[in-house]
């Protein structure tokens, strides 16, 4: 039982800039994951996927994708609507041929409609979404995003909430976007733990077998989310939010949006495992003492 730790897109201090190059860096800094970032459009081909993909087995590295920032399930114009189903298909199906497990997106905005609304439609045109998909036998799960402003769909019940409704659909909790979308809370250790107790309460193991996060610092406001930080100029709690996901035994992926991006990253698994290691002592010592 343990997490995996990766960079949201390729790391920074790779020397060329493709996919396959990026997975071949997080191996050599000791990183096992990496969320393939097709925010602007999907640009790749599927033979080329196969390929990344067949990399990224071959040196284990755990891979999910990030469809493009332009899916709105809530728009008011139904051309858009479409548009945004088919970036997700679009998306789910190269991440397929990946190999990756999850593809990450943003639902929608609220516009003038109440959350009910909102939520309602997101669930109908994400069920289309997923019935399509199953259709063409892909197992891929599509992860709603926590979303970092109060104009976006994606509170923490929300994003349950859809998640408990289609089958094939689990949450892609970030952290960042909890912390700013509440203009502060959700950064203690016992905030932590009750946005994990409530997901894994409401999802049951299918979710606690298999996670997936988002972790930055973040900048925010009355208005949600500014922009990330890297961790160290934040005031995101780190320790307290490893020490809750390690409480809850969990299995899957963090995956680090900051701008230091693999530093970052590898600050977050060094500081998890000799936290792991820890309270492994701990425990001995415990059960030591109690004999």
């Amino acid at each position: 039982m343990a997490l995996k730790f990766g960079t949201a897109g390729v790391p920074l201090s790779t020397k060329e800039g493709s996919t396959e190059a990026g997975i071949r860096r997080v191996k050599e800094l000791g990183l096992d994951a990496m969320e393939v970032e097709f925010v602007h459009g999907v640009r790749m081909k599927e033979e080329k996927a196969f390929q990344v993909g067949k990399t990224a087995q071959d040196l284990n590295v755990a891979l999910s994708c990030h469809a493009p920032y332009y899916i709105n399930l809530n728009s008011r114009e139904e051309e858009k609507v479409t548009a945004s189903k088919h970036r997700i298909v679009q998306t789910a199906n190269i991440a397929q041929c990946l190999g990756a497990a999850s593809v990450v997106f943003h639902p929608a905005f609220y516009a003038e409609d109440s959350c009910d609304k909102v939520l309602k439609k997101v669930i109908k045109e994400l069920s289309e979404v997923r019935q399509e998909l199953n259709q063409n036998g892909n197992t891929i799960i599509l992860r709603p995003e926590t979303t970092g402003k109060p104009t976006q769909l994606g509170d923490l019940t929300e994003t349950i909430q859809i998640a408990k409704e289609i089958p094939g659909v689990l949450p892609c909790i970030d952290f960042g976007h909890l912390h700013a979308r509440s203009n502060g809370l959700f950064n203690t250790y016992d905030e932590f733990c009750s946005i994990l107790d409530k997901t894994a309460e409401e999802l049951g193991e299918a979710w606690v077998r298999n996670v997936h996060f988002h972790v930055s610092g973040i900048a925010y406001g009355p208005k949600g989310e500014k922009k990330h930080l890297v961790l160290q100029e934040s005031d995101l709690m780190v320790e307290q939010l490893l020490k809750a996901l390690i409480s809850f035994g969990l299995t899957g992926t963090v995956i680090c949006e900051s701008p230091n991006l693999e530093g970052d990253t590898m600050i977050l698994q060094k500081q998890y495992n000799e936290l792991i290691t820890q309270t492994k002592k701990d425990f001995a010592f415990t059960k030591e003492f109690s004999h």
